[in-house]
């Protein structure tokens, strides 16, 4: 999850199913960290405002290394699974797909949060730019391609404001468990994102719920680029923060992200706090940086997304 400029990042009440959260703008609240039924770990997502601003705390509860081992671990399970029926990706190839992205804007009944269709195009072109490596010659391309499958408007104060979202989101979603659905809303975030493994235990909320303000051209500053979604779609495929786990050999689960202590801010080009060998990630786009920092996903990265979508959505 992603939040806004001073990106205080709220641990919030706890909903169904695993999310990850960006909330600079969220006072901090505690909670046990509870299991779903398969043993993994349900992580806290804001639910109707419960979100408070100012201050700064985690935008979610993080994963311990046990538990990032036990995902990984039936992770890998599905996946041989699949390989002996020859139902994934030969060793060293990426499962290449084309999503299709449903877009839900959710509206005030005075038009509040109103988008318009130039820039949920724009967005959709930011995705296809970000998952193809264009922006950095050393952005790796993922493979994955997005094409707009709907748009849809409500006009509901409720879930405008991410009110009753897990209503709205299974009277809404369309789509199996490929597709991407974005609902545009107005809250404390940035934007709230499920997880893959997730899908199975609960498929009618699957998908990313995105700061309206976010999309390109919208108003909020230093987060306009369409880059939030970006970020929440690579939760949705199945990546952590770069952040994730601190300064440890785990991290995030990947590799080639060099570990860092914490999520940045702005664009502090530079940045090491870690003593682990690299510095900060602070242009890849599951970090906390400005969406003008934002310019690449890795191959490491790449390779964890093949295999979820592997796992879990294909």
């Amino acid at each position: 999850m992603r939040s806004f400029v001073t990106r205080p990042r709220a641990l919030a009440v706890l909903l169904a199913g695993t999310a990850l959260a960006f909330s600079p703008l969220g006072g901090q609240a505690t909670a046990q960290l509870p299991v779903d039924q398969t043993g993994n770990p349900a992580c806290f997502t804001p639910e109707d405002g419960a979100a408070a601003r100012g201050g700064f705390g985690a935008d979610h509860r993080e994963l311990s290394a046990a538990e990032q081992k036990a995902i990984d671990a039936r992770t890998a399970a599905i996946l041989k699974a699949k390989q002996a029926r020859g139902l994934a990706p030969k060793a060293g190839k990426l499962a290449a797909a084309s999503v299709p992205v449903y877009v839900h804007v959710m509206l005030s009944t005075s038009g509040a949060g109103d988008v318009t269709a130039t820039q949920i195009n724009q967005q959709i072109a930011e995705l296809n730019q970000d998952y193809a490596g264009q922006e950095s010659s050393q952005a790796a391309n993922t493979g994955f391609t997005f094409y707009l499958a709907g748009t849809d408007r409500f006009k509901n104060n409720t879930w405008h404001r991410d009110g009753q979202s897990t209503t709205y989101r299974s009277q809404t979603r369309k789509g199996g468990k490929n597709a991407l659905n974005i609902w545009l809303v107005d809250f404390s975030y940035l934007g709230i994102a499920t997880f893959p493994w997730d899908y199975a235990g609960s498929p009618s909320i699957d998908g990313i719920r995105v700061q309206y303000s976010s999309l390109p051209g919208g108003s909020a500053t230093n987060f306009n680029l369409g880059k939030t979604a970006s970020h929440e779609a690579g939760h949705w495929f199945g990546l952590y923060h770069t952040f994730q786990g601190g300064c440890t050999s785990t991290n995030d689960s990947v590799s080639d992200t060099p570990a860092q202590s914490s999520a940045s801010s702005g664009c502090p080009t530079g940045r090491d706090s870690c003593s682990l060998p690299g510095v900060d990630p602070i242009h890849n786009y599951m970090d906390y940086s400005y969406d003008s920092c934002y310019n690449q996903f890795t191959p490491g990265q790449s390779t964890r997304m093949s295999n979820m979508w592997t796992a879990y959505r294909a």
